[in-house]
């Protein structure tokens, strides 16, 4: 017996909220401070969540179809932000480094002093050779798959 419309869209927003609960679990409880990266991947979970709860109410497909975008916008996201960690491409300067060459000590000191305490292209923490950015990708693809399943449900 297949899932109904409402099952799949509680389950798609279900693991955005354990995603959150995660996330928000080992910054608070493990002391892991999140990246501005960390932080934009975050968001998408957020109103894939709302998506959830609203689909309850009124407009399932419509809200269904704002769940697969959320959850690609964050997968995208947590793609983006592995590149940056495995040094593929530069991240935001915000959270980067960008190395030191032609720049004064002056300069070096101030851009040392007003850079933020987390880093986008350090790894924190990884489980089989992945990320937490890599892992929210990943779940990320497969909750946009329930989402699309949910889309499709009649």
């Amino acid at each position: 017996m297949p899932l109904s419309q409402k099952h799949l869209i509680l389950i798609a927003a279900g693991g955005s909220l354990a995603l959150m609960l995660g996330a928000l679990g080992f910054q608070h409880l493990g002391g892991m401070a999140p990246c501005k990266l960390c932080i934009w991947q975050r968001w998408p979970h957020v109103i894939a969540i709302g998506f959830g709860v609203f689909a309850l109410v009124a407009l399932p497909r419509f809200m269904a179809a704002g769940g697969v975008a959320a959850a690609l916008t964050t997968a995208a996201i947590g793609g983006y932000h592995t590149g940056v960690e495995r040094g593929w491409w530069q991240g935001p300067t915000s959270c980067s480094s960008s190395g030191a060459s032609g720049i004064s000590a002056d300069d070096l000191f101030d851009q040392i002093m007003s850079a933020p305490l987390v880093r986008c292209d350090e790894v924190p923490w990884e489980m089989l050779g992945l990320s937490m950015a890599s892992w929210n990708m990943l779940a990320s693809l497969g909750l946009a798959a329930v989402w699309l399943m949910a889309f499709r449900a009649r």
